[in-house]
């Protein structure tokens, strides 16, 4: 190799390592205490979810605790060069571990004796609980940055001290100290509260899960597997990206380590075949940020809106899976485009035949099987993902490497470690879930979101939208979408629900028990709910009922079935639009981590993943305009149908080119074509004209191809 080629391995693994956490060397001695408080801990939180009868309050506590410690020492508070240095931050991380440990044992130990006082904080409950805080608070500035520790302390702040200040809807008459401290760290509500339960329990199995494929070699498995379907085709390796980013998102749900782990196969060989480098880095992060949508794991977000909707989760990813489907099309959209453009060529992949790739591998599948079969037949998550771990360690005594104790020990560490900065975030979180629990202020920005939005859900959702992306620039993901549901679901659960609420009165298909609020409103215009009216009448109608009464008539004119699918909806919405920040500069981590691998400038790789993942905009306008979500079997596959044409015809119209260049006109009636396929008009002809129209044209363009083919031949 030479000195050129290693300096720039060297580089690329300089800017690949900036974006991930400064950690101590795993083969040190601290490397190897993680490594067995990993081990140790995982099998804690295997029997937790499985046999123990422990309080929910105190194994919240615990995984608290035992993950401060593993963070704690996992990345250290100082950065030195120095060996002096270094001791100093390790000793501190020691200290500040112990702390946690010792804020869990006083909450277990101590928790009776502040109930017989009255509730009335003594010297140490203060001392303990302003602690816990305050390390909750330190482990998610050095794992996310400064970002989150100040919104909290901006969100705790407000309950006891300047929230009473303020004038108007915001204004807080505030709460004391003592009452905030409790309800973080003592009560069940705050640090320990329902986002920390879905942590310990959901969260953790399943990265457990994903941990214990990958040790297994699945994840090698679904390379080969992904290089053998899509490669040899042109435009192959960047099918491969789009494949094996998805089967890998299914499993890890975390786009920067999509990014890493498949990008360094397929960004060299789509730029071998001759994509443009920085279209491959975009694809590649486009792609992976695709993970976080795709069952089972969707990167934490189906367990937590299972737990905020109380919608089974089996239901959910079932109803995530079209949709992630729908985004990985509309990226591979863009891959056949710029391959035609760009004249890629298929490359020969030193790969084995596909049948033999499969014969090997079947097995890695099983597992998943295991997890989906046990999902419908009415396990919980968290049984369901113990006994598919088990799956994976039978499963891989089918193959030629089988999982032995060491393997085991290896992946249950690595669980822990991968957790450790997730559950800490997760844990801070908690507090700000806390304080709008507390506050009631996640119903005053959902009153004054629909205000500003005038009851348009057009333009509630871009404001949702805009909303994500600023808390993107320092929230993770999870933690957007967590503040975001928090928030702002409400006025989209309602907004959607008027909406078909409106349509039901326009077809004079109201039930008749939701007429008599009508009544008690005006008798005469209620009347008129006999008979189908015009749209506007309808709003007029729905605008005079108070809004105390219109939950009320919510639930008795539609179905409830139907009302959890419309909160499943709005928060969908949420979820997808929450995920632009790792595509959308300035922050955009992943495409970041992309453009590290293909040596391409960053911000402008953003923005080359921004338009190739164009499907995160799209798919939720319809969660919200169409039934793609509680319909029918037949509304969804027909939407679904549509929308893949439909997708492709905007990307044609966006990049002006389908199989050969498009003109002017052209790119119009493409772009026409696919409005009219996505468009929520309710009527199939008007999709099936769109559909005509753009088949027209894509034979056209293919045509025009084969031409301009013929003549550089005949040239040559």
């Amino acid at each position: 190799m030479s000195s050129i080629d290693t300096h720039t391995d060297q580089e690329t693994a300089a800017k690949l390592k900036s974006l991930e956490l400064v950690q101590r060397p795993e083969h040190s001695l601290t490397g190897r205490f993680i490594y067995w408080i990993g081990v140790i801990f995982a099998l804690a939180h295997i029997y937790f979810n499985t046999l123990s009868t422990v309080s929910e309050l105190w194994v919240s506590a615990i995984h608290f605790g035992g993950f401060a410690m593993l963070c704690a020492l996992m990345v250290p508070s100082i950065r030195s060069n120095t060996a002096a240095g270094r001791r100093v931050a390790l000793i501190l991380d020691i200290l500040l571990g112990c702390a946690a440990i010792l804020c869990t044992l006083y909450l277990i130990g101590f928790e009776d004796a502040l109930y017989a006082r009255g509730v009335k904080f003594d010297d140490l409950d203060w001392v303990f609980s302003l602690c816990a805080i305050f390390i909750a608070l330190e482990m998610a500035r050095r794992t996310t940055g400064w970002f989150i520790p100040c919104m909290i302390l901006f969100a705790l702040t407000y309950v006891f001290w300047w929230g009473q200040y303020i004038d108007g809807i915001f204004g807080f008459p505030g709460l004391s100290l003592e009452t905030l401290l409790y309800r973080s760290y003592f009560s069940s509500e705050g640090m320990f509260g329902q986002i920390a339960r879905i942590s310990w329990t959901y969260v953790f199995m399943f990265i457990l899960f994903g941990a214990f494929l990958v040790k297994s070699g699945a994840g090698d498995f679904i390379i080969e597997l992904s290089r053998c379907a899509a490669g040899r085709m042109v435009g192959g390796p960047g099918f491969v990206a789009v494949l094996g980013s998805g089967l890998m998102g299914s499993v890890s749900g975390s786009s920067v380590a999509n990014t890493v782990s498949t990008g360094v196969i397929t960004i060299p060989l789509m730029r071998k075949a001759g994509f443009p480098a920085r279209f491959a880095a975009g694809v590649e992060a486009a792609a992976s940020t695709g993970g976080q949508l795709m069952p089972p794991v969707m990167g934490a977000g189906a367990f937590i809106m299972a737990s905020y909707t109380q919608i089974p989760y089996v239901d959910v990813i079932s109803v995530a899976a079209l949709p992630a489907l729908l985004y990985f099309l509309s990226v591979g959209f863009f891959v056949r485009v710029e391959a035609m453009r760009s004249q890629a060529q298929a490359v020969e992949l030193d790969t084995r035949p596909i049948g033999e790739v499969f014969r090997d591998g079947w097995h890695y599948l099983l597992p998943l099987v295991v997890l989906v079969s046990l999902l419908i037949y009415g396990f919980t998550p968290t049984y369901a993902a113990g006994i598919s771990i088990i799956s994976v360690v039978a499963a891989s005594w089918l193959s030629k490497h089988p999982m032995g104790i060491k393997d085991i020990f290896d992946a249950l560490a690595q669980g822990s470690k991968n957790m450790a900065t997730t559950a800490m975030l997760l844990i801070a979180v908690g507090l700000v879930v806390n304080v709008v629990a507390m506050t009631g202020i996640g119903n005053t920005f959902s009153l004054m979101v629909a205000d500003w939005a005038n009851g348009s859900l057009l333009i509630t959702i871009l404001l949702v939208a805009l909303a994500s992306l600023v808390l993107g620039m320092g929230l993770p993901v999870t933690a957007a979408y967590i503040v975001l549901a928090t928030l702002s679901a409400p006025a989209l659960y309602n907004l959607i629900a008027e909406m078909q609420l409106i349509d039901m009165m326009v077809d004079g298909t109201l039930p008749e028990v939701a007429r008599t609020i009508f009544m008690l409103v005006d008798m005469d215009k209620a009347a008129l709910l006999a008979d189908p009216m015009s749209k506007i009448d309808a709003q007029q109608l729905l605008a005079l009922v108070p809004g105390d009464f219109k939950g009320q008539l919510l639930e008795q004119a539609i179905d409830p079935a139907r009302l959890a699918m419309i909160l499943l909806a709005a928060h969908m919405i949420i979820f997808w639009l929450s995920q632009d920040s790792n595509v959308t500069p300035p922050v955009c981590l992943t495409a970041f981590a992309a453009a590290a691998i293909a040596k391409t400038p960053p911000m402008a790789t953003g923005f080359t993943a921004w338009k190739i993942a164009k499907g995160l905009y799209i798919v939720p306008l319809l969660f919200a305009y169409t039934n793609f979500i509680g319909g029918t079997k037949a509304e969804v596959m027909t939407i679904f149908f549509f929308s893949v044409f439909g997708i492709y015809a905007l990307v044609g119209f966006m990049e002006g080119y389908l199989e050969s260049p498009l003109n002017l006109l052209l790119r119009l009636i493409s772009g026409v074509a696919g409005m009219l396929m996505l468009w929520p008009h309710g009527e199939w002809m008007i999709s099936c004209v769109g559909l005509v129209v753009f088949i027209a044209l894509f034979v056209y363009s293919r045509y025009n191809r084969k031409e301009e083919d013929g003549v550089a031949v005949t040239a040559s």
